[in-house]
């Protein structure tokens, strides 16, 4: 018989894949209102690792409304989900492969001419609103 505490790590499980399959497409879809409701108040990002910056979840959303406008093209493909949870925190480990399309009027074609991989780590809490981010850090571990 299943346990109302396996029932509970179900639903927390569950809800922490969709928070990051959430910031998959927030990011895609340049929805920086989304992105930063992932976070928590004092949520952080840092994207370092992958030529970017450090810094709140707001400041990042800015950054990134900024910089993907180069890639008018883009879909993160997030893998290999590792979630330990501790409630009221949790850690996700998740891989991903970044293909995106840098602009060029120019062009006809949607195909991606850059793509990147790595690592993701998120720190995340489970607030009065559901879990959130309170840091994500990007470890770019190759490109092309």
């Amino acid at each position: 018989m299943t346990t109302r505490a396996e029932w509970e790590t179900l639903l927390d499980r569950l809800a922490v894949d969709e928070l990051i399959s959430g910031y998959g497409a927030a990011v895609d879809d340049g929805d920086w209102t989304a992105y930063v409701a992932l976070f928590t108040p004092d949520g952080r990002a840092d994207y370092t690792s992958a030529g970017g910056i450090a810094g709140p979840a707001t400041e990042i959303a800015d950054w990134l409304a900024s910089t993907m406008r180069l890639f008018p093209v883009r879909q993160h493909l997030i893998v290999n989900r590792r979630i330990t949870l501790e409630p009221p925190s949790a850690v996700a480990l998740a891989d991903y492969v970044n293909p995106m399309r840098l602009d060029d009027p120019g062009t006809k074609t949607t195909a991606p001419n850059f793509v990147c991989g790595g690592r993701y780590t998120f720190g995340l809490r489970h607030t009065g609103t559901g879990w959130r981010i309170q840091e994500v850090l990007v470890r770019e571990k190759w490109r092309s």
